[in-house]
């Protein structure tokens, strides 16, 4: 095999080694630290969620949709209600988070909120990264965000795609369309 042949080889598969030689978190997308927390802020509905955690959900039977409440609390503070229908009914959590000063997230240790960030938004959708847990390894979650009750599909396919870059596909779940438990917590 001469030069010119060695070279058309290396162009055509270099390119496909580093994709397929690149880590999942390489894919991931990184939050703006330009994001605008005012716009963010207000009322969400969680219509799909997913979780490395064990028994995160309830029952198939019992699901519902979740809601979240996020407001910007003071410079670098956000306060963040996020209601969930588990295993024992609706529980809401209240917590204040407070921005890193190097990264693009927010936390609460003290709480075990270890990161609350927003992967992907254009204001009517978010995707929200959360990571739970006061010792290592931290539980990873996943929520999509919507303003509304309903999603489009290229919404839907982008949170499965970073559930993918996060290996969260397997713990995938949409939820159905009762909204009882997310209307806990309307403003």
């Amino acid at each position: 095999m001469g030069p010119e042949p060695l070279a058309l080889v290396l162009v055509l598969v270099l390119p496909l080694a580093l994709v397929v030689g690149s880590q999942p978190q390489d894919l991931l997308p990184r939050e703006s630290h330009n994001l605008n927390w005012n716009k963010f802020s207000g009322f969400w509905y969680i219509l799909a969620m997913a979780s490395n955690a064990q028994g995160f959900l309830p029952d198939r039977d019992k699901r519902k949709l979740g809601a979240s409440v996020v407001r910007v609390h003071r410079t670098g503070q956000l306060r963040v209600a996020l209601t969930f229908n588990r295993s024992q009914g609706c529980q809401s959590y209240v917590i204040t988070l407070k921005k890193d000063r190097k990264k693009a997230v927010f936390r609460n240790t003290l709480r075990g909120v270890q990161g609350f960030r927003v992967l992907a938004s254009d204001y009517s959708y978010g995707v929200v990264y959360l990571r739970l847990g006061r010792i290592r390894p931290a539980t990873k979650h996943l929520l999509l965000f919507s303003r509304q009750n309903t999603t489009s599909f290229l919404t839907l396919k982008k949170f499965i795609d970073i559930c993918q870059a996060l290996e969260l596909e397997s713990g995938v779940t949409v939820l159905p369309k009762d909204a009882s438990c997310a209307h806990t917590i309307l403003p």
